[in-house]
């Protein structure tokens, strides 16, 4: 990759047009257009929207059908049934691990998400399988965007026999978190679930991020039990916690839950759900806590939903969340693109209601996605698919033509 790239005619989040200046993948100067002439290469900008790359937090590359032939859901209703259609389908998903994998996130590259955190499966059943192709994934498209891997025990971890062990050895393989996965509901132990978590996180000097699902009085508890240990054992702005489905329901504890997420800058990751699971994300960033967004699982045997655009994503999230003025949907946006990233790279400053347009400052990543769209509004309803992606401060591509499979629908595809 080059040294230097200067962005010409460019407007950043709608704003007036400008030249961006990038030397050795940070934001070097923003200034007037027409006024810098350093640059190794050139992209001219031609007026249009510049956005912070959009960043998927919350991805389940493993189980993605995405580019698939269409198939109906059969699983049972509630998590269970859900978890153990997965299991009994998976080893039959038409193509390998690798190969799903590799497609959903060629995908996701090519529309602009260059900031990726996916959880890969490991479980009695699955063993390691699941991690070794999102492995080979991430090791396939390294030069255009970056991923994270959480080793995420989707069957629980005291369910079954040997499941710590198998999450020790997924850290010493190449995952980067530790997961954990409903300790009151699933595994009904949450003392010993969170025990086995937070002792694989110090064995290993690693992250956490713990779906919890659980909902209410029961989901506020563990997600006190959560921040508890965090307090004790020193791990502020280490952990994450997915979905927290406990703080859409505006309970008397929700705010109180909030203010320890902000002490212990404990992040957050969602899937813009709609019904009981819409965060309240104006709160959230008033308080000062991380929050991103993912797809999730995508067309898989969870649910027919994703396309491989965060920029649908977060015109999801604005729609579920009932956001109309172009200040709401702008937050959705950058809950999408800078949220994330903030949760990723904790050196990164959380989004501020104050300062609604973060990303180009100097000495930020460049991380950039180039859209034709009046405002950044205008880009999240109208999710033009022509997009230019920028990846460490450098003009990437990415050739989503892998034998058999296709871009599903119409914002599904991305081009330069």
């Amino acid at each position: 990759m080059g040294d230097s790239l200067l962005l010409t005619d460019v407007r950043p989040w709608g704003g007036d047009p400008v030249d961006v200046l990038v030397e050795d993948g940070v934001v070097a100067a923003v200034a007037a257009t027409g006024t810098t002439t350093t640059a190794a290469e050139r992209v001219d900008g031609a007026g249009r929207l510049v956005l912070p790359a959009l960043s998927d937090v919350h991805l389940h590359l493993d189980s993605s059908r995405l580019g698939l032939p269409f198939r109906a859901q059969t699983g049972a209703p509630g998590r269970w049934g859900r978890i153990m259609n997965d299991r009994e389908h998976w080893r039959t998903a038409e193509r390998s691990v690798t190969d799903r994998a590799s497609f959903t996130l060629a995908v996701a590259v090519a529309n602009g998400a260059t900031r990726i955190r996916s959880h890969a499966q490991v479980d009695a059943d699955t063993g390691l399988a699941k991690l070794e192709g999102e492995l080979a994934a991430r090791e396939r498209y390294a030069a255009v965007c970056d991923v994270e891997i959480v080793a995420f025990p989707q069957v629980g971890i005291l369910l079954e026999p040997g499941v710590v062990d198998l999450m020790d050895a997924a850290l010493s393989a190449g995952a980067d978190l530790v997961g954990g996965m409903d300790p009151c509901e699933l595994d009904r132990d949450p003392v010993r679930h969170l025990d086995a978590v937070f002792g694989l996180a110090e064995k290993h000097q690693a992250g956490i991020d713990i779906h919890l699902h659980e909902a209410g009085e029961l989901g506020l508890f563990t997600l006190s039990l959560i921040s508890e240990r965090v307090r004790a054992l020193g791990m502020t702005g280490r952990v994450t916690v997915s979905h927290a489905r406990c703080l859409a329901s505006g309970l008397p504890g929700v705010p109180a839950a909030i203010e320890r997420l902000a002490e212990f800058d404990i992040a957050l990751t969602h899937a813009a759900g709609a019904q009981g699971w819409a965060l309240p994300l104006l709160e959230l960033a008033a308080a000062g806590v991380r929050v991103g967004v993912g797809m999730d699982g995508q067309r898989d045997y969870w649910s027919p939903y994703g396309n491989g655009d965060m920029l649908d994503r977060a015109w999801q999230l604005a729609f579920v969340n009932g956001y109309g003025s172009d200040q709401h949907v702008e937050h959705a946006l950058a809950v999408a693109t800078w949220g994330g990233a903030s949760v990723l790279d904790r050196s990164l400053r959380p989004l501020d209601l104050r300062d609604p347009h973060p990303g180009f400052a100097v000495g930020d990543p460049a991380e950039f996605f180039l859209v034709d769209a009046v405002s950044p509004t205008a880009a999240v309803m109208d999710r033009p698919a022509a997009r230019t992606v920028i990846h460490r401060g450098a003009v990437v591509t990415v050739d989503t033509a892998i034998e058999g499979f296709e871009i599903p629908g119409r914002f599904g595809g991305a081009g330069s």
